[in-house]
């Protein structure tokens, strides 16, 4: 009988023991199954940008903020795409974005130090905004002519001094869907028109600030003979005026609409924007006084002999920098030259702006570092950068790659109060039409050459404050960016104001156009 039991145990025991093997093993392999599953959605959500995870995620943050934020985001949950446009395709049409104030050579690696170039490097903000305006005049160009545009290529090799790729800056599928109704877009040429199957690519620059005119007749036959075109210039190429209606506006689209700036940078600009936000209304100061800035421009107002000759040889080290010689105080006197910290100071005190404004720097590396921003944080101690209202390892991902770091500064200059430019560049550009499509957001863009004039007369002791600060207020009354007309001169095109600082064709309809256009309204931006 013993025997029997022990036998009875044991086999007891083995079944007991099979059994929890059998539930370890469909434990492993449910495992196994749901960790498969959810590895695959999330490749799907990542390939495809799945609108229902988006549409989650973007519930949740709108749940979390305030009416007030809510109101005030930058981007608004777009529509529902429209459907693909259906033609017949003349051909590809391949761009390269390049030109800009920063031509990046192999010269500078033999002329300056680490240091210098490290600073140069930062400095790269101009790229950026260039970008976006060369991408929607080739998104309008491919739409004129039905064509297929690849997405954009950025080409490091003339100014881009960081790696990035298009969409490491912007949205790609958005991008592409947003547009699908005007103008097909793939991410690259089909391989059946590659050199191998007998297709030739035709490089060119298209002639700058050309109209549909020049694209119909002189480049669309192109596509008969080279399916693909390649332009290898894109920097000022479409015309700020005379174009129809309908291209200007879908200059506005892509602009405002299409080009969407990736999650990681949405989320993180969106955090500064918050930040600043909590601590009431704040003013975005865009502070030119950078190395590259100033090295291009032969402003050295304000610097010790040696940095202008530091700023001297940093221009000579650049053959497309050195064509003519600059006397630093002319181009100042002309209204040329990007207002120094001390300047911006005075000038935002005669504005009215009190020492308990929030002043958000939109810049890279200010040349002379903390030293010449002395004065300015003296008299406005509330100063901030996006290094310091973020973590180091927030920022690491954008760290070496200046045209996403700028893309932060530009979010937040949109969202600010006021915006502020001590120079009119493409940045200022940029900012200032999007903030005139935000409903005319106050930009004060300021009149150097009238400024240069009221500073040297203050300094000087022949304008006492009372009268230097009446007299910058009434300089700048008509140049908050109220509604406007774009001035306009057929023979110069280069001195004409910007499509893309003023479309006014895109921000209103029919005869409200007359009204909010009005002559008063008009004002000269230098």
């Amino acid at each position: 009988m013993e025997g029997i039991q022990v036998r009875c145990d044991k086999l007891q025991g083995g079944v007991i023991q099979r059994s929890r093997l059998r539930v370890w093993f469909i434990r492993v392999c449910s495992s196994i199954v749901l960790w498969t599953c959810l590895v695959q959605l999330v490749t799907v959500s990542e390939l495809w940008h799945s609108h229902f995870f988006l549409g989650i995620s973007s519930r949740i943050y709108h749940t979390n903020q305030s009416p007030l934020e809510a109101q005030n985001e930058l981007a608004q949950p777009p529509p529902p795409f429209l459907p693909a446009r259906n033609y017949t395709s003349n051909g590809f049409l391949r761009v390269s974005c390049n030109g800009g104030l920063n031509q990046m050579r192999a010269a500078v690696c033999t002329s300056y130090s680490i240091i210098s170039l490290f600073l140069f490097y930062d400095n790269l903000r101009c790229s950026f905004s260039r970008l976006a305006f060369q991408i929607c005049d080739m998104v309008t160009v491919a739409r004129l002519l039905n064509l297929t545009l690849v997405v954009p290529e950025l080409d490091k090799k003339s100014f881009w001094a960081d790696p990035s790729n298009f969409e490491d800056i912007f949205d790609v599928r958005h991008f592409i869907d947003s547009l699908q109704d005007e103008v097909r877009i793939v991410k690259r040429v089909p391989k059946r028109f590659s050199r191998k199957s007998g297709y030739s690519t035709l490089k060119m620059p298209p002639v700058s600030w050309s109209n549909e005119k020049y694209y119909l007749e002189q480049i669309l036959p192109l596509f008969g003979k080279h399916k693909v075109v390649h332009f290898n210039k894109t920097d000022a190429r479409l015309a700020n005026n005379g174009l129809p209606l309908d291209l200007q506006k879908l200059r506005c689209r892509v602009n405002f609409q299409a080009l969407k700036f990736t999650p990681q940078l949405e989320n993180l600009g969106q955090k500064l924007i918050r930040i600043l936000r909590e601590n009431g209304p704040f003013l975005a100061l865009h502070l030119r006084y950078e190395m590259d800035m100033l090295a291009f421009s032969g402003c050295t107002h304000g610097c010790s002999i040696e940095e202008a000759e530091e700023l001297k040889q940093m221009r000579y080290a650049f053959p497309s920098w050195r064509e003519k010689e600059i006397v630093s105080e002319e181009r100042r006197s002309q209204g040329l030259c990007p207002l120094t910290p001390e300047e911006s100071a005075l000038i935002l005190q005669a504005l009215g702006f009190d020492r308990e404004t929030p002043i958000y720097i939109a810049a890279g590396e200010i040349y002379g570092g903390e030293h010449r921003l002395a004065q300015l944080r003296a008299a406005f101690p509330r100063i901030v950068k996006k290094e310091t209202l973020l973590v180091n390892d927030e920022l690491q991902q954008f760290q070496n790659h200046s045209s996403q770091m700028a893309a932060l500064d530009f979010m937040v200059s949109v969202a600010s109060n006021t915006f502020v430019p001590t120079y009119y560049g493409n940045m200022a550009k940029l900012v200032e039409g999007h903030r005139r499509y935000s409903g005319f957001k106050k930009s004060i863009l300021l009149d150097r050459k009238k400024l240069v004039e009221l500073f040297d007369m203050h300094q000087n002791g022949t304008l006492p404050w009372n009268e230097f600060s009446n007299a910058v207020r009434q300089v700048h009354e008509k140049r908050m960016g109220q509604p406007t007309h774009r001035r306009v001169d057929v023979d110069k095109p280069k001195e004409e104001d910007y499509f893309y600082a003023n479309p006014y064709e895109c921000l209103c309809e029919g005869t409200k156009c007359d009204d909010l256009l009005g002559p008063l309204n008009s004002s000269q931006i230098r």
